[in-house]
Order: C-alpha cells, then structure tokens, then sequence
C-alpha cells in the first residue's frame, strides 16, 4: 500500500460514498472511484484494489493521491478532458442535415460522403474535413438510414 497517499475517510464520507454506490446512478468511473475509496480507507492494497475493481495499479494510485491532495468531491467527478476540438459545431451538423435531406447535384441520383464533404467546404462552413467525419457525424445524429454501403445517401 502507498504510506504517502493513505485513505482516511471521516464517518460521513463513508456513509457518503456507500449511498453513492448503492444507488447506482452515477457513471462508471464515478463509482469505480467510489469503490477504490472504500477500500483503500479499509485497508486493501493497490494490488487488490486493481484486481478487484479490473483497473490497473495507476489509476488506484492516482485515485487515492487526488483524494488526499483535494476532496471527496473532486476525486468522484469526471474532469474535462484533453484533446483536440471536435471540427463539427451546430452550424455544419445543421447543413450537413439540410444538405443530406436535399435533392442531390444535377448528374448524380444521390449523394455521396465525398460530395458532402466538398459541399460543406464549397459553402465556406468548413476549411477541410474528411468523409469519415462526415460519415461519424450524420452516424451519431441518426441519419444512417439511406447510407449504403458504398458510402452513398440517397435522399
């Protein structure tokens, strides 16, 4: 066990962290983070922790160092993470929709990810973007339902 970063949890925080996990209605790292607490304040290893909760060694040890360096409150909660901007704001998913749901181009029976891609940048909405974010993007807001598998929308 980590002598540095050693869980103390206060009578409250136990009964706390017990009602969090009995419910059941945070997200799974919260609760992970949860259990961690609960048994490194009962006196579990790193080790056993890990193997018990199937995470590894680092993120136990991380758990329980954030605890005793912040709070309870911090330590549950999922921080903002890292990482480049998503290139797709409300404005380009909404012509993107506009442009999926519309008559495709003189000369051609449908659309076609690469014809959205290039139409999104010919309206000047986008500098550059790729057919796999095209493609993600209408995925993730439902409108799949006329992609064939050669990547093609008929509308």
């Amino acid at each position: 066990m980590n002598k540095k970063h050693k869980v103390n949890l206060s009578d409250d925080q136990r009964v706390q962290l017990l009602d969090f996990v009995k419910k059941g209605k945070a997200g799974a790292r919260e609760i992970r983070r949860a259990h961690t607490l609960l048994m490194a304040d009962s006196g579990s290893t790193d080790e056993a922790i890990a193997r018990t909760l199937h995470t590894s060694i680092n993120t136990v040890s991380r758990t329980r160092q954030q605890f005793c360096e912040e709070n309870l409150e911090s330590t549950l909660s999922e921080r903002p993470r890292s990482g480049k901007p998503s290139l797709v704001t409300d404005t380009l998913e909404a012509y993107l929709i506009a442009t999926t749901c519309s008559k495709a181009p003189e000369g051609s029976g449908c659309w076609t990810l690469k014809m959205l891609a290039d139409r999104m940048v010919s309206l000047e909405i986008i500098d550059t973007i790729s057919t796999s974010t095209i493609s993600r993007t209408l995925r993730n807001i439902d409108l799949n339902l006329g992609l064939l598998s050669n990547g093609v929308y008929h509308s």
